[in-house]
């Protein structure tokens, strides 16, 4: 019971967060939507992952890998490239615990009074150092992989506009003229 209290509030605040941040990324309102729908998907998968046994760099592999699907996917209804719909919906996921307690810990290697507590805050530096890095490169390697694989579909949502001529853009057109 705790635990579907827990992915609900999950899915409902990342979702919230995400569209924060695409207002901030002044992403298109009608694709806020999609932002917060996006996040929450990736949000209560990892929840669900991490809560289940498994670990949050894994788990946020995976919960990137379901919002850069999931952007793909609702970049055409949204009329918005992937990249727009996925990045607010990924920022969430970021680990600033981690990066927050690996600086904490260099400042206190430098305040380090004895050697043994010297070593503690170093061991602390590696360690949240290190989950920091892994956790934000399994994100990036999550949402990049479906860019990449669906890449036809990926940049079909915006080049619509510009074979039907609905829309002119100087770089696509020479002198302002269609060539």
């Amino acid at each position: 019971m705790l635990t579907q209290i827990g992915i609900y509030q999950d899915f409902i605040f990342g979702g919230l967060a995400s569209a924060g941040f695409a207002m901030i990324a002044n992403v298109r309102l009608n694709a806020l939507p999609y932002c917060g729908f996006i996040a929450a998907a990736g949000h209560a998968l990892r929840y669900q992952l991490i809560h289940n046994g498994g670990d949050i760099v894994s788990g946020s592999f995976c919960g990137a890998l379901v919002i850069g699907l999931l952007a793909v996917v609702c970049s055409r209804m949204a009329k918005s490239p992937a990249e727009s719909l996925s990045y607010p919906a990924l920022l969430p996921m970021i680990p600033g615990m981690y990066a927050y307690k690996a600086v904490h810990a260099a400042i206190g290697c430098m305040q380090a009074a004895s050697q043994d507590m010297f070593e503690h805050n170093l061991y602390l530096l590696q360690y949240n150092s290190m989950m920091t890095f892994f956790v934000i490169s399994s994100l990036v390697l999550g949402i990049t992989l479906p860019v990449f694989a669906l890449k036809k579909m990926t940049f079909e949502a915006t080049r619509k506009n510009y074979r039907h001529g609905t829309t002119t853009n100087p770089i696509f057109y020479k002198n302002g003229r269609d060539s």
